[in-house]
């Protein structure tokens, strides 16, 4: 054999080596649970509060995946709440107001049905009523989101396995002067209006729904306390009994209100309370390791930014670099783009930029392991 020869075949040993050891890392990972987090009106400024008024580093410190999101949608610019939860819930975007809807009203399938389909289990929890824009995004088809009292009727007719959040009103003192919650046992359901049980304690083959409030949950600066963190907690002990897998939409819906009431002390608080969720959402998947955990928003409110604290009206002096303080621009939404975070199995998928809708492809892709 000849050296050229000898050379041509140590090449071809050389390629078949790299090609063959480089071919796992190129697939991306396959989750075999998904905790979708979503921070209603959180855009880069609110994130960025729990740097500057947190005892302890901020949790998003611990992403290493992170990625942009345009968040308008099918016919405004600048969306609602509905729209872009229905966008991140179906992959299709479609008018400001609807919920689980397309432009022509036509129903659209959303990940939490679509994964019931497959076995997993599935969930939503809120510090807004369960059924407000975003959690309804995610087990409900009407064409516009005030529709709450039917909106209520097919959360307890869905796939859901596990709801927490206010809004008990919309059950038991409707309109039509039906109790449902009466009812809720013949759909599967026990429901508590009382307060959370320590985790652990809920039944594998139970459906349960927590409404510990008439209207929406309290603000954190009023006591709401370690509400949203500890239904996360729940919601994942309960969830995880299911070996297929589960998906656990929780979100931050108050940071939106604060937006759009240009509360500063408001804002941080909701934050503050949304990072807790968010390290226990990746405590349990570091844990777990089968895990997969997007954080992001609907939209951003208000046009937070984080400026030079100005003196009082009416006191002398300067601008002082040395604090900072919220300012907003506006008591409405902003088109402004949003960040996502990702961590565990496929998180590498969501770097880059991309609409609202894609979020919703990426995650179907990864459990389906296109």
């Amino acid at each position: 054999m000849t050296m050229k020869n000898i050379f041509l075949l140590l090449v071809a040993f050389v390629t078949l080596g790299c090609t063959a050891s480089d071919q796992p890392d190129s697939e991306p990972k396959k989750p075999g649970n998904i905790i979708f987090l979503i921070g209603d009106g959180m855009g880069l400024s609110a994130v960025s509060t729990g740097f500057y008024f947190g005892d302890q580093p901020s949790v998003f410190k611990r992403f290493q995946e992170i990625g942009l999101q345009q968040t308008s949608s099918a016919l405004q610019k600048v969306t609602d709440s509905a729209a872009s939860g229905t966008a991140m819930a179906t992959g299709t975007k479609t008018y400001n107001g609807a919920i689980g809807v397309d432009t022509t009203k036509a129903s659209l399938q959303n990940i939490a049905e679509l994964l019931a389909s497959m076995g997993w289990s599935t969930g939503v929890v809120a510090t807004s009523t369960i059924s407000h824009a975003t959690p309804a995004s995610f087990y409900a088809h009407v064409e516009q989101r005030y529709m709450e009292e039917e909106i209520v009727v097919q959360l307890l007719d869905s796939e859901i396995d596990f709801f927490a959040g206010g809004g008990r009103d919309k059950f038991n003192r409707r309109s039509d002067s039906t109790d449902l919650l009466s009812h809720a046992a013949e759909k599967g359901f026990t429901i508590d209006t009382t307060g959370l049980p320590a985790p652990g304690t809920l039944s594998a083959d139970q459906k349960y729904g927590f409404l510990p409030q008439a209207g929406s949950m309290p603000k954190m600066i009023e006591g709401r306390g370690d509400f949203l963190p500890e239904a996360t907690m729940l919601a994942i002990s309960h969830l995880s009994q299911n070996q297929e897998g589960f998906f656990l939409m929780v979100e931050g819906s108050q940071i939106d209100w604060a937006g759009h009431a240009n509360d500063g002390d408001y804002l941080v608080g909701e934050m503050l309370d949304f990072e807790k969720v968010i390290a226990a959402a990746l405590d349990f998947a570091a844990k777990d390791g089968n895990t997969l955990v997007v954080v992001t928003a609907d939209h951003e409110t208000g046009g937070l930014a984080l400026g030079p604290k100005k003196p009082a009206a009416g006191q002398p002096g300067y601008t002082n670099y040395a604090e900072i303080e919220p300012i907003f621009a506006s008591g409405d939404h902003s088109a402004t783009l949003i960040p996502v975070f990702a961590y565990g199995p496929g998180a590498e998928q969501f770097k880059g930029i991309y609409q609202n809708s894609e979020i919703n492809h990426k995650m179907v892709a990864l459990v389906k392991g296109e």
